[in-house]
């Protein structure tokens, strides 16, 4: 009786764990839910958004994709500068709230501007994280969290291929 009980409790949490994946995936290799009509001002097919950022870019900005902790250049950027979307060039974070994380991606405790990025909610590594994405074209940018320096807190943890720095 026991080995039934313990079989079942398993097959029952393998299936529950099968289910949360598949709602978790289902939307992760889809276009339209990488922001490609959403209400933004800059609204792009997916043939165009592959054709204007390249393989790699369109991964990260509009498929929501991750690129390897420190992979880009840009986590080494000491320069004064903007970095701006590499989807749209809309300027989004400044060198002045730059800072080493140790984290591998480039990191910044505040946007230049609230209205220039948006975040919603993301639960595709099993918990809740802050996705942040440009408020012009949707771009996935990476991830907010609350362990950033002050005064603000927050660390806007941001893949270096959705950026462009455009130096002072």
């Amino acid at each position: 009786m026991k080995s039934l009980d313990r079989r079942t409790v398993l097959l029952g949490s393998l299936t529950a764990a099968g289910a949360y994946g598949l709602v978790s995936l289902s939307g992760m290799f889809d276009d339209a839910n990488a922001r490609s009509g959403g209400p933004f001002k800059i609204n792009r097919t997916p043939e165009e958004w592959k054709q204007r950022l390249g393989a790699a870019r369109y991964r990260i900005l509009r498929l929501e994709g991750t690129e390897r902790a420190h992979s880009s250049p840009l986590n080494d950027e000491k320069r004064k500068g903007v970095y701006a979307c590499a989807g749209c060039n809309l300027g989004l974070y400044s060198s002045r709230t730059k800072y080493d994380s140790g984290t591998g991606w480039p990191s910044f405790w505040a946007p230049i501007a609230s209205d220039r990025i948006g975040t919603t909610r993301d639960f595709k590594i099993g918990y809740p994280r802050t996705e942040v994405h440009c408020a012009r074209c949707g771009g996935h940018l990476g991830h907010i969290f609350n362990d950033g320096p002050r005064p603000t807190g927050k660390r806007h943890c941001l893949n270096g291929l959705a950026l462009k720095f455009i130096p002072a």
